[in-house]
């Protein structure tokens, strides 16, 4: 009985990439963002749909599965609108509503139209007490899946070097389904063994045999305060001269990560789409002066090192871009334990792929 996966929400590949290294077959990517198309399908040589989710309907997406293939649907809405400072913000007024927070709503539509045999829905944990998650798990209910509510998954648990938080969910029609428990050890997960090999680059550098090994520049001032930062260290190790403005107010002392590197032996920052920024955030190198360079960010992102983000013959391309499109994504590991889980269950109801 072949299964085949839609991934909704596809970005450059982050999920697909680790559903393929699971061994499912994902037949089609869908996202309106265009700058994805060339990552998504260079890498994971799956058909890219660049289109507004809103106007997609399930005979679109049913289209894409092969006759006679038992259907899984995934997919990650874009998680800003759920995140903490967004979720404060807007939880008490009628913003859930408006168009950022409605695209799980489409995605519950389209469950309701394709009909999938399994569900999974990957995204940052605060979604859970928001209202049109719970309409989402209750339409789940009302259509027969079996779901156990999700789960929080702390990254480090999965070998993703990363402080990393994300919710994922899995439902299903067949049965019980859940996520593996977890793989590593977290304490002995860090980020020597992810990016430490990597040659020397300088700020504002690039690799000359990999031109992903890039690092942003440095001004005069942010090269002397990265020199005067330690691994694990705050800017309150700098002398007084360094220190920025805004931390010398009482309302900037709690902000002790930013300009901050990290640490070899320990797991690294959440990779966002600013990791290449040293002022960001603690993603100062643990020896070098420099930020993080994009090349590192995919790696602790978990994407493979052969992961092509730009055709081979350009050279001068947006840092920022590439950095969002990395950032933006499902650590591939984590779409690897997805699909393995999904694999699993589906071996406990004796179906083989």
């Amino acid at each position: 009985m072949p299964f085949e996966v839609v991934d909704l929400f596809c970005g450059v590949g982050g999920l697909t990439c680790g559903l393929k290294q699971a061994g499912l077959n994902v037949v089609a990517g869908f996202d309106n963002d265009k700058t994805c198309e060339f990552t998504y399908v260079t890498n994971n040589k799956t058909a890219f749909h660049c289109r507004n989710i809103r106007e997609v309907n399930g005979e679109e997406i049913n289209a894409c599965y092969a006759d006679g293939t038992e259907k899984i649907l995934v997919g990650c809405a874009p998680c800003q609108p759920f995140s903490t400072m967004s979720y404060k913000r807007f939880k008490d007024s009628s913003r859930e509503l408006d168009e950022k927070y409605d695209l799980l709503s489409e995605f519950e539509r389209l469950v309701k139209e394709v009909n999938p045999v399994i569900v999974s829905m990957e995204n940052v944990p605060e979604i859970r007490n928001s209202n049109v998650f719970k309409s989402f798990v209750a339409a789940l209910h009302e259509q027969g899946y079996y779901t156990d509510g999700g789960q929080v998954v702390y990254c480090p648990d999965y070998g993703i070097p990363q402080n990393r938080h994300r919710f994922v969910l899995l439902a299903s029609r067949l049965g019980e389904i859940h996520l593996l428990p977890p793989t590593h050890d977290r304490k002995k997960v860090t980020i020597r063994s992810a990016i430490e090999n990597l040659p020397k680059v300088a700020a504002g550098k690039t690799c000359p045999t990999d031109h992903l090994h890039r690092a942003a520049s440095l001004s005069p001032l942010n090269l002397q305060r990265i020199q005067a930062s330690v691994p694990g260290g705050t800017w309150k190790d700098w002398p007084e001269e360094l220190r920025c403005k805004c931390h010398r107010q009482d309302s900037g002392q709690t902000y002790t990560s930013v300009y901050g590197r990290m640490t070899w032996d320990k797991i690294g920052p959440t990779m966002t789409t600013q990791f290449f920024c040293y002022g960001t955030g603690r993603y100062g190198h643990p020896e070098q002066d420099r930020a993080l360079t994009l090349r590192e960010g995919a790696l602790l992102q978990t994407f493979p090192k052969e992961y092509q983000f730009f055709p081979s013959d350009i050279k001068d391309y947006c840092m920022r871009d590439v950095a969002r499109h990395i950032g933006n994504a499902v650590p591939v590991r984590l779409g690897e334990i997805i699909g393995t889980s999904i694999l699993q269950h589906l071996t406990v109801h004796n179906i083989q792929l």
